[in-house]
Order: structure tokens, then sequence, then C-alpha cells
């Protein structure tokens, strides 16, 4: 009886501080209608700031405590809402959830730069550990009874503060009908900071609370996905009731602990289980839970992205495999080999473009069904052994169809999910693959064989072998990703614009009106999820076999998080952003922290200097992902409209082009090195469009005399704007000009002399 209790106690008062936690993210997403994933590395910052006031400047706890929940918190909620969440509105639910994710990431990478991760610390129970008393045999701490009692405090005063008090229906208005909240004399936006504040103080609170309780060490992954947790309390109240988040907070202590006191504890299954738990109750609630109507009508949004056709994919696709090609010849063995696991992530990137870009569903989670290709590889495609061994042809189509039947799976439960559900529920399946079956080291027996999953927590991948076709060599490995990014590219060209392609459409656009019009919306999305799972293997297992040995590591949920990040700012919606994405998070950012490393160690003098740059590369990265709601259709977008004027400029063209020729036969020759030819041909690149511009602008004043503009050709804003400035106007708005209609030429001469 005694051990019942205490288990009970214990998972009370780690259920409390799941409330806490969850009931900022309830707070938050009811002001704002922002779903706030970061709210975990919020908790994780806030932490390592207490720690650093009480513990490395000996602070006492009570000023560090009022300075972090009191001061930090609230500045870092209405600064993120001030700088970044009030800039959302208009946009898609993937770009509300990147942005999030991007202050997750940012905010992770700051950490550990201000703070070692190969150094350890521990937060203190308040009081310390031997404040306690003992109630029929259970022994409580000072710590945990003031868990509970703030917990209880806290929803109990939210559940006031939402239904009693006018600031409460003020926050809520602030989502739910902002115009009319202003014509009753009320700001939306300052509600909604004031929410952030609060949510934000919650989340530092609940962090502090709960380091001493899980007894582990400040990591700052670790620490994140710990209040992460939380969301799965949040999803019992549907982001809306505080008394049902309190009690989905309570339900997900006691069962974790429950599960941790009753199941047997031989071997990792029971230790996984108890960590993952958060996760499959997540899953099973968003899945259970009744779910909102069906959009009626589409909504207006910022994102707009041009679809290629057939031609020009292939064309572009023959275009990327020869500079591939020609680019490789730079390169160095180790440049190759990395270059070639950019495009493996590459292809990985695609089965987001089909998903979110074209269909509108999303996942959170690409990196998991690249794990379980990986696994399947492993266990039915390598043949030999030691230096010989081989992954054959067969394993890896094998992986591929497995992962495209599992991504029905997953897909199948939740095909009644949409938008942030959606995304919940394939970031648990996700958080699930990696901390219970990529860590599971058990050798299991099933139909009288012994396997083990990830035996001694790693996998080793060799390389691809078919025939002639060899990927051990660097440079076969490389245009061998090449060429399948290219052609699985081309095959979704045609899919978009295929009659399936334009009910994907339709569906992302308008679901009620899709299955309204006889479609299928089940079918859909589950096709849809095998074909993204499918790829999302492929790229995988060749990823896996370019690295060699792979470990849970490889396949974690912020991996995942950041490869969507790098995708979308690139540009979701278009096949060019998947390879830029994919690129940087293969090797834009891996490359550039590595180079700045081996600076650092070979010139001590300016070892800061470089380790600071090579900090500032991955935070700002995710500086990038924040700005992404200003630019919601990506930089791919930007790029491509900078350059359509380009037609009108083709000496600019060729000028480019030549000065490209030269600069590669400069590198080609050793004159220059392949990074200064790859960096100076992407600022001639960059400066092609303006240059453009200037060409047109001149050419267009060399042409036309002023006193003709919108007579010869037509008066369109560019010409009302030239004109506006020759006369010293001030420039007036933009507005849409009918085009005039034909006069004779006697009669133009003669209205000119006039």
């Amino acid at each position: 009886m005694t051990t019942f209790l205490t288990y009970t106690l214990l998972g009370l008062v780690l259920g409390a501080v799941y409330s806490i936690a969850a009931s900022g993210l309830v707070l938050t997403y009811n002001t704002s209608g922002i779903f706030n994933f970061a709210h975990g590395a919020q908790a994780m910052f806030g932490t390592f700031l207490y720690w650093q006031f009480t513990q490395a400047w000996g602070w006492p706890t009570w000023l560090g405590l009022i300075v972090v929940v009191g001061l930090v918190g609230p500045v870092m909620g209405a600064a993120l809402h001030a700088v970044i969440m009030r800039g959302l509105r208009g946009t898609a639910d993937v770009t509300r959830i990147i942005v999030t994710v991007a202050v997750l990431l940012g905010t992770v990478y700051l950490a550990q730069w201000i703070w070692n991760p190969d150094e350890t610390r521990s937060v203190d129970m308040f009081f310390g550990a031997g404040a306690k008393i003992t109630i029929s045999g259970v022994v409580v701490r000072y710590h945990e009874i003031v868990c509970l009692v703030a917990a209880v405090a806290i929803a109990a005063g939210l559940r006031v503060l939402f239904t009693r008090s006018r600031a409460g229906v003020v926050m809520r208005g602030s989502v739910d009908d902002p115009d009319l909240l202003r014509l009753n004399g009320h700001d939306p936006e300052r509600a909604a900071m004031l929410s952030w504040a609060l949510g934000s103080t919650l989340a530092v609170l609940a962090g502090v609370l709960i380091v001493p309780i899980s007894g582990g060490s400040l990591d700052a992954d670790a620490l994140t996905l710990l209040v992460i947790d939380a969301f799965a309390a949040a999803m019992f109240g549907r982001l809306r009731s505080i008394p049902r988040t309190f009690a989905g907070a309570m339900v997900l202590g006691l069962t974790a602990n429950y599960v941790l006191a009753y199941l047997p504890s031989a071997g990792t299954v029971t230790g996984n289980l108890r960590v993952s738990l958060p996760m499959i109750i997540l899953f099973v609630v968003l899945v259970v839970l009744p779910q909102d109507r069906l959009r009626g009508a589409a909504i207006r949004t910022r994102e707009r992205y041009r679809v290629p056709t057939v031609r020009s994919a292939a064309a572009w696709g023959a275009v990327l495999v020869a500079a591939v090609y020609l680019y490789s010849l730079l390169l160095s063995d180790a440049g190759i080999t990395m270059f070639a696991l950019g495009m493996m992530f590459a292809i990985t990137a695609l089965s987001l473009t089909v998903l979110t870009g074209y269909a509108g569903e999303l996942n959170l989670a690409p990196l998991s069904f690249a794990a379980i290709a990986t696994i399947v590889a492993f266990h039915f495609g390598v043949e030999g052994s030691g230096l010989a061994a081989r992954l054959n042809v067969q394993g890896v189509l094998l992986a591929v169809v497995v992962t495209a039947l599992v991504g029905g799976l997953v897909a199948l439960p939740a095909l009644r999910l949409r938008g942030l559900y959606l995304a919940l529920a394939t970031m648990a399946f996700g958080v699930f693959l990696s901390t219970m079956v990529l860590r599971d080291t058990t050798e299991h027996a099933l139909f009288g064989l012994t396997f083990t999953l990830f035996p001694d927590g790693s996998l080793v991948v060799p390389p691809l072998k078919a025939g002639p076709l060899d990927l051990r060599d660097g440079r076969t490995s490389l245009m061998t990703a090449t060429a399948l990014f290219a052609l699985i590219a081309v095959g979704l060209a045609a899919l978009r614009g295929s009659g399936y392609g334009r009910r994907l459409a339709a569906m992302k656009d308008s679901p009620a009106a899709t299955a309204m019009l006889g479609q299928n919306l089940v079918r859909l999305k589950l096709s849809v999820f095998m074909i993204s799972a499918a790829i999302a293997g492929l790229g995988g297992v060749l990823m896996s076999a370019a690295t060699g040995s792979v470990g849970p590591e490889n396949f974690t949920i912020i991996g995942s998080l950041g490869l969507l990040m790098l995708v979308v700012v690139a540009g979701i919606g278009y096949l060019s952003g998947a390879l830029f994405g994919g690129l940087m998070a293969g090797v834009g950012s891996a490359v550039l922290v590595a180079t700045f490393g081996e600076l650092a160690l070979d010139h001590e003098g300016m070892s800061s200097i470089y380790t600071t740059l090579g900090h500032l590369v991955l935070v700002f990265t995710a500086l990038i992902g924040m700005g992404v709601g200003k630019n919601p259709s990506g930089f791919v977008h930007d790029v491509v409209e900078g350059y359509r004027p380009l037609r009108g400029a083709r000496p600019v063209l060729y000028g480019g082009g030549a000065v490209g020729a030269v600069l590669y036969v400069l590198a080609l020759t050793d004159v220059i090195g392949a990074w200064t030819f790859a960096i100076t041909a992407l600022c001639v690149a960059m400066l092609l469009p303006v240059l453009g511009r200037m060409y047109r602008e001149e050419s267009r004043g060399r042409a036309t005399p002023l006193e003709l503009l919108g007579v010869d050709e037509p008066y369109t804003d560019e010409l009302r704007a030239r004109l506006d400035r020759e006369l010293g106007l001030p420039a007036a708005p933009s507005r849409a000009i009918p085009r005039p209609a034909p006069v004779p030429a006697e009669r133009g001469e003669a209205s000119v002399t006039a």
C-alpha cells in the first residue's frame, strides 16, 4: 500500500507540473489562435537562467525565482508576440507551425551556445531535498507540495480569468473576432500580448518545478521534450477547457508513474514506455476526441506557388544533373560525400512537397519514416559482412514498400484529423518512434526467430550495389542521388498536373467542397500519405547508407522539425524548395559549423571568434525560419519572380553565363578554390535580377521619350511611377490602369505636337 501511495503522490506531482505547462498552452492558443510549439523551449531557457542565477552566481532561491518567473518569463512571451506572432495573421497552418518551430530551434541553439552541453548542471528542490514530511508512511517534500498547490491555484485562477473577468473575455475575443473587438474599443493585439506573457510565465515556472522532480541534469534537448509532454494534457481539454486540461494532466502523471511502478523492470521496454507514454496518450486523445467540421470555404492565405509543367521540370532536372556533375569535378572526396548526403536529404524533403505543398496535409516527422526504411533495409537487404558488405536493390525496394504501408497505417487513424491536430499526431508518432522503437536494444523472439531492432544502439548500413552501379564511390553516389531526385521531381510535377493532383489541390483549398463533389477524402489522404512515406523512406535508406552508421540521434524529432522548417523557408510548394531545403539541412549548416570548428582549432588566437561564428550559423538559420511569416511562399518564389523580368534582358543573362563559365574554368584549373567559386557564383546569381531591372529601365528610357510615355506603349504602373519621379511628384498608390485604345498615327502625331 505504501508503494501505491508513493507512486500516486509522485504521479500527482508530475501531473501538477504538466497542468501548469499545459495551461500556458491553452492560454496562448485561446487568445491568439497559434499553438506554441516553442513552449518547451521557453521553459528550458528560463530554467537555465534560473540555474545561472541561483547556482552559478549564488543568488537566493527566492530572488532567482522572482526574476525568472516574474520578469524573464513575461518579457520573453510579450517580445515573441510583438516581434513575430502578431505578423502571422492570414498565413496557412504550416506557416504558423513552422514559425514556432523556428523559435524552438533557435532557443535550443542559443541555450547550447551560452551553456556548454558537455558540462553537468542540476537544479535543487525548493527548501532542499531534506525538507519533507511523512504522511501514512509516504514521504512528501516541500517542493512537491509547492507543485500541487501552484497547479490548483493556477487552474482555478485561469478558470476565473476566462469566465468571470472582463480581461478574459477580451483575450478570447482577440482570436474569435478581432474586428468586432476593435469596434468595442479594445486592442486585440494588446490582449494577445498579455496572454503570451502569461503563457510564457507558466512555461518557465513549469520548467523550474519539473527538473528537480525528474532528477536529471539540465539538458536543452531533453528538457524541451520533457515539457512538450504537456501537449497531451492540453489536448484533453481540446485547447479550450482549463478544468479538463487539469484532469488530463493528472491522468497523464499518474499513468506514467504506475507504468514505472508495476510493469516488469527487466530490459529497456518499461523505461522507454514510460518516456513514450505521453506521446501515445496524445495520439490516442487526438484520434478519439470529436473533430471540427470540414471547412466549407477556402481560407485566403498569403502563400502563392507556381506549378511547373512536366516539360519544364524535365528540362530543369537535366540542368540540375549536369550542374551537379560539373561542380563535383571541383570537390574533394569529402566534399562529394557531403554533397551526396545533402541530395539524399533533398529526396526526403520531396515527401513534404507532395504531402504539404500539394495536398495541404502536415507531417512533422519525415525522418521517422526514414528510420523505418533504414531498419527494414538493414535487416533484410544487407549481403556479406565487413568491408565486403553491400545493400541490395531488393532490400531498398522492400524498405520503400514497408515504409509506404507504415505511412498508411499511421495515417489511417489520423485520417479524420486536420491542420494542427494532424501535425500533433505525426509529432506524437515521431517522438514515440525515437523514444520507444529506436532505443529498443532488447532481443525479441517471434515465431521462433530472435531479432533486435537496434542492436548495440546503432545500425551499420553499407552502400548500395546493383550490378555495375556501386555507391561506395562518392561521385557515383552523388550522381545517383541527383538523378533520383530529378526523376522523382518530374514524376511529382506530372502527378500535380494530373487529375489526381488537381483533386489534391482541391482538397487543400476546401475539403468540404471536394467531398460534396463526390471525391473520397479518405482515399485521397491515405494515398498521398503513402506516397510521401515511400519517398521519405527511399531518401532515408540512401542517407543511412551514405552515413555508414546511424543511431537514434540521426532521426530525432528535432531533426525532422529542422528539415521541415528549412523546406518551408525555401518554399514547400516548389520542387526546388525541397532541393534547397534538403541541401541546407544536410550540407549547409553542417559544413559551415564544421568549417568554423576546424578554423578554431587551427587558429588558437581567434578560436573564440570562429566558435562564435559557428554558433551564429545555427541561430541565424532559426532566425530565417522565424521570418517566414513575412514571406510564407518561401525565397524560391522571390527568386522565380526576380528572374522573370530577365526574359527581356537577354544580354544580362548572357553576361552572367559568361562570368559563370570563366569562374568555373578558373576553379577547374585550381586558380580559385571550390568555395570561392560557389560563393562568387552565388553572388553573381543574386545580382543578375538587379542588373536586369536596370538594363530594362535604361533601354525603355532610350527607346521611349518622356512625352510619348503611354502613347506608343501601354500606360502601366511602372510608367506612371517613372513620370512621378521625373516630375518630382509624391509616389501614388498602385492601381489598375486600363489599356488605351489604339490611336491612328496621324492623330497621335497631331496630339503630341499640340
